[in-house]
């Protein structure tokens, strides 16, 4: 599977992230000869316990969270961030974990947008969305090389891209900056050679800075 960069849009202090600026995002792809191949989502859901009484809380992971991705339609994936473990399964999971009611979805996101091909990388940029609401929480973007499978191998190469790309959106003055954060996938127990679950560990890592984020701008206000 080809190496893939997770990015989430970083808003200057005192700003937010709104669909101008996703709207600029996108026609930044298109400047720099980036050619529109149609939509994409991918959806993730914070899961908390349902504990009951005669349940010690303590057997039992606080939260976790499960991802379903476009590249993979008949998978689940599951982050367990306390413990570092990344899990695949079936996606009639969540159908399974409806019924034993064990947990219980608290947030979920919605990230969507457009798919570009730009030679030999593709860039997915899109916004992040609560469930059931149209009120933009970020802005993200997948950035991935095609030829290449090793983490290592393809280091040099997306850096160069991601300054590039870095250098494009600089041009266009935005309150903001697009910001890489590679996990530690090691401790995930995920090798050299990429795949899905290391999607999903950017992916909860993401989550993680959209909701620092949105508490940073609500802490600001108040």
């Amino acid at each position: 599977m080809p190496v893939k960069w997770v990015l989430h849009w970083q808003p200057n202090a005192g700003t937010t992230a709104n669909s101008q600026i996703l709207n600029e995002v996108s026609q930044c792809v298109e400047s720099i000869n980036g050619v529109k191949e149609g939509r994409w989502k991918a959806t993730l859901t914070l899961y908390k316990p349902m504990i009951r009484d005669q349940a010690p809380s303590t057997e039992f992971p606080r939260d976790f969270l499960g991802i379903s991705l476009p590249e993979q339609p008949n998978k689940y994936y599951f982050v367990i961030r306390g413990q570092k473990i990344v899990l695949e399964a079936e996606q009639t999971i969540q159908t399974i974990m409806e019924k034993l009611q064990s947990y219980k979805s608290r947030v979920a996101l919605n990230f969507e947008g457009f798919q570009y091909q730009l030679g030999d990388f593709q860039l997915k940029v899109g916004k992040v969305v609560a469930m059931h609401s149209e009120s933009l929480r970020g802005i993200l973007m997948e950035m991935e090389y095609l030829p290449i499978s090793s983490l290592d191998k393809s280091r040099q190469i997306m850096d160069e891209f991601f300054d590039i790309w870095q250098e494009a959106v600089s041009k266009r003055s935005l309150p903001g900056h697009f910001v890489h954060i590679e996990p530690n996938f090691a401790e995930y127990g995920l090798p050299d050679h990429y795949s899905s679950q290391h999607t999903t560990v950017q992916y909860a890592t993401i989550m993680a800075q959209v909701i620092a984020t949105a508490q940073a701008v609500h802490a600001a206000r108040n």
